[in-house]
C-alpha cells in the first residue's frame, strides 16, 4: 500500500494511493498515518477495506509529510562509501548515528529555507524506513519483520552548522524545513528488496547523484539491528540511512544551495520530491 497525507500544514487528513492513481479518504479507517496505523493491526485495518468501498479524494492541494506524531527521527551518516570518500572520510567500521528534530519535518513538495547565518546548505537523497513493531536486541535476520514500511527523504545539511565551530551534527542537520519526507509511506510488502533501489537527484536540472541502495556500507537490517541495540525502537520511529557521493560538499571546489534554486529527486518505487531554496524572512 502506498499511504500519505494531505491538505495544509497541521491540518493533514490520510489517504490510500491506488495504483491507477486514484486517492482514497481512509479517514473512516485511521485517524492519521501515525505510529498506530503502522503497527500490523492497523495496516491489517486499512488492507481488510475494499478501497473502491472509500471516498475519493477529488483535489489535492499539497501533500503532507507521509507519517506524522513520530518519536524518534534517526539519521545514518557516511553509508556509502563513495560518499564517505567524497567527504574526505573512511568507511565506518560501525554506523555513525545522529538525530533530526522532528520540528524539521515538511511535505515533499514544501519549500527549503534557508536559515539565518546559512551559506552552506547542501542535499542528501536519502531512503528512510519506519518502524512498525517495538525493537529492542533484534538480530539481523528478524531486523526487517520489524519495518513497516519505506520512504523518500531529503536529509538537507548546513554544512557550516554542521562541521564548524563546535562540530555537532545535530545542529547542522535540524533546521526547520530540514527534513522533507513523502510523498509515500510504502508498505514493505511492496518493496521486497530494499536493498536494491536506484536513487537519484538534480538541482536546476543538472544530475548531482545517482546511486543504488546495494552500494550501502551498511544494510537496512544491519542498522535496525544496531540501533535495537543502543536504544528501544517504537512504532512511527523513523530511519534515514545515507546518501551516495554528489553532494554539494563533496564538490571541488564546494557548491551549495543558493535562494531560488530547484531540488527534484526520487528513488525508485518510492515517488519523488521537488523543493525551490528560498531566503528565511528577515
Amino acid at each position: 500500500m502506498k499511504l500519505f497525507r494531505y491538505g495544509p500544514a497541521g491540518e493533514e487528513q490520510p489517504a490510500l494511493l491506488e495504483g491507477d492513481g486514484t486517492i482514497r479518504d481512509l479517514r473512516g479507517i485511521i485517524q492519521d498515518v501515525n505510529g498506530a496505523a503502522v503497527t500490523p493491526e492497523g495496516l491489517r485495518q486499512i488492507a481488510a477495506r475494499d478501497p473502491k468501498a472509500l471516498p475519493i479524494v477529488s483535489q489535492v492541494d499539497r501533500i503532507g509529510p507521509c507519517l506524522s506524531g513520530m518519536g524518534k527521527f534517526i539519521c545514518i551518516g557516511l553509508n556509502y562509501i563513495d560518499h564517505a570518500r567524497e567527504t574526505g572520510n573512511q568507511a565506518p567500521a560501525e554506523p555513525v548515528v545522529f538525530m533530526k528534530a522532528t520540528s524539521a519535518i515538511v511535505g515533499p513538495n514544501d519549500d527549503i529555507v534557508q536559515p539565518r547565518g546559512s551559506n552552506k546548505l547542501d542535499w542528501e537523497v536519502e531512503l528512510g524506513v519506519v518502524i512498525g513493531t517495538k525493537a529492542k536486541y533484534v538480530s539481523e535476520e528478524r531486523a526487517l519483520a520489524h519495518v513497516a514500511g519505506y520512504f523518500l527523504a531529503n536529509d538537507v545539511s548546513e554544512r557550516a552548522f554542521q562541521t564548524e565551530g563546535t562540530g555537532q551534527w545535530t545542529k547542522g542537520k535540524s533546521c526547520d524545513t530540514f527534513g522533507p519526507i513523502g510523498p509515500w509511506l510504502v508498505t514493505a510488502d511492496e518493496v521486497p528488496n530494499p536493498q536494491d533501489l536506484r536513487l537519484w537527484l538534480d538541482v536546476d536540472g543538472v544530475r548531482r547523484q545517482h546511486g543504488t541502495t546495494a552500494n550501502m556500507i551498511f544494510s537496512f537490517a544491519r542498522i535496525v539491528s544496531y540501533l535495537s541495540g543502543l536504544m528501544t525502537l517504537h512504532p512511527g520511529d523513523v530511519i534515514i540511512t545515507g546518501t551516495p557521493a554528489g553532494v554539494g560538499q563533496g564538490m571541488k571546489p564546494p557548491v551549495y544551495l543558493r535562494p531560488g534554486q530547484v531540488i527534484t529527486f526520487g528513488i525508485e518505487g518510492l515517488g519523488q520530491q521537488s523543493q525551490i531554496v528560498v531566503a528565511e524572512a528577515a
